[in-house]
């Protein structure tokens, strides 16, 4: 047996320690053993230098931006002491006022309120104002921070299908007005939501409308505002929240909404009440970052460009990309084996995705995401390209598109056409365009 403990006597376990012994292993001996062959889903080896990294979330590669290092530099020589405690023990007027207020503006609303993560603004909004009487309906594929809140609430889910308008309408004709959550933009497959007829339909059943624009924000909208920003559905919208760990390149999360609601979260939220703040230093990297992406309108079109091209290039080779618009780019494995066994062909060619299975997708539909950067290169999205095609024809092939099209995928971006990818094989030229020969494992 594994040890659960660091209890090393040789004592026999209690039922439940029995019980926890179990659980763990079933982890190790059936999923480990059974389900990924022995192996593990996730790479744990760094990647190499001159590897091709689309598993982070740095979509504007701020995460060492020199403005932002120095932001923090400064706070914490000026720093003489914090308050390591709950944010509503902070006094008025400190650099965390101001910069839930900065970013309220930005967003158009009234107020905001940050929280050290973005699931602590998730689980702590849901949990401050749904009860055991509220319905919540929830796209099935919203993060599961957004599920989480709604078991801390006690509340009804009531989980309607992926981006399905239709589905959300029957089911609030028969039950009633409660809270509708979605995301602006799903964090596994990169789709986006029809929020407008989302907020049609909040507006019609009379429903509280709660939006997470973790992966909108800082890369859609004017001055990276986000999505709802983009539509101008700012006042038809009750909450947005956000994570800032993905293009703010950071720990923490925030939510919008009126400075009355902020005073009552404060002190009713779960999370903000058991949580210690975020540190003066972390906030003023948060302020910086703020006004970085308000300038950021170049990297941005070029994030959009980096992400068409790799769309295009899957595409072309016949993948499924479910016909995404954004910098998540995904192709479905089904089973996880076949994403694992996906995950290390592409590591051959130095090529770094991010696997997903459950709890993260529904069972046998595990995926392989990529998520793009401004950074990248389009010698580097090439040998992405280029590496992928070796999954052709695999037993783990990823999904291929049901119906071919028969226009050519819209482009933005000028230069040499893809239509035929890279090849494989090693030679002379355009170094950027091939990637080395590798000896197939028979795995």
């Amino acid at each position: 047996m594994l040890p659960i403990t660091n209890n090393t006597s040789k004592q026999s376990l209690h039922p439940f320690q029995t019980r926890i012994q179990s659980r763990v292993n079933e982890f190790f001996d059936t999923r480990i053993a059974v389900t990924w062959g022995g192996m593990h889903l996730i790479d744990r080896d760094p990647p190499k230098p001159g590897a091709v990294n689309l598993s982070t979330n740095d979509y504007l590669n701020l995460s060492h931006h020199p403005r932002i290092a120095a932001a923090i530099r400064n706070q914490l020589a000026s720093e003489h002491h914090s308050t390591l405690m709950s944010s509503l023990f902070l006094a008025k007027g400190g650099i965390q006022r101001t910069f839930e207020q900065e970013f309220a503006q930005l967003l158009g609303c009234e107020s905001s309120v940050l929280c050290q993560s973005g699931w602590a603004a998730n689980v702590g909004l849901i949990q401050s104002i749904a009860d055991e009487t509220t319905n919540v309906y929830i796209d099935f594929l919203a993060h599961m921070s957004l599920w989480e809140g709604i078991r801390s609430a006690r509340a009804t889910p009531k989980p309607f299908r992926h981006n399905s308008p239709d589905h959300l309408r029957r089911l609030l004709k028969q039950n009633g007005p409660g809270i509708i959550v979605v995301d602006s933009v799903y964090s596994t497959d990169g789709t986006i939501c029809p929020l407008q007829e989302i907020v049609d339909l909040a507006g019609e059943y009379g429903c509280a409308l709660v939006v997470d624009e973790s992966h909108s924000i800082g890369t859609h909208g004017p001055k990276g505002s986000g999505l709802v920003c983009e539509l101008g559905l700012e006042d038809r919208v009750d909450f947005r929240t956000f994570s800032l760990a993905k293009a703010f390149a950071g720990r923490g999360g925030l939510i919008t909404c009126t400075e009355r609601f902020r005073e009552y979260f404060l002190m009713e939220s779960l999370p903000s009440i058991f949580s210690s703040a975020l540190l003066p230093h972390e906030v003023a990297g948060f302020l910086e970052t703020l006004k970085v992406i308000q300038q950021a309108d170049k990297p941005r079109r070029q994030l959009q460009c980096n992400a068409q091209r790799l769309r295009d290039g899957l595409n072309e080779l016949g993948f499924d990309t479910l016909g995404t618009e954004t910098q998540i780019v995904c192709l479905m494995g089904g089973p996880e084996v076949n994403t694992l066994l996906m995950r290390q062909q592409l590591v051959k060619y130095d090529i770094h995705g991010a696997p997903f299975g459950p709890p993260a997708t529904p069972a046998n539909r595990s995926l392989m995401r990529f998520t793009v950067r401004s950074d990248v290169s389009d010698s580097d999205i090439d040998r992405v390209i280029a590496a992928c095609a070796t999954l052709l024809g695999k037993p783990y092939q990823p999904q291929m598109q049901k119906i071919r099209r028969h226009a050519r995928p819209r482009r933005i971006l000028t230069g040499p056409s893809r239509l035929t990818h890279p090849p494989i094989n090693p030679g002379h030229g355009n170094v950027g365009n091939r990637i080395p020969p590798v000896a197939e494992n028979t795995v």
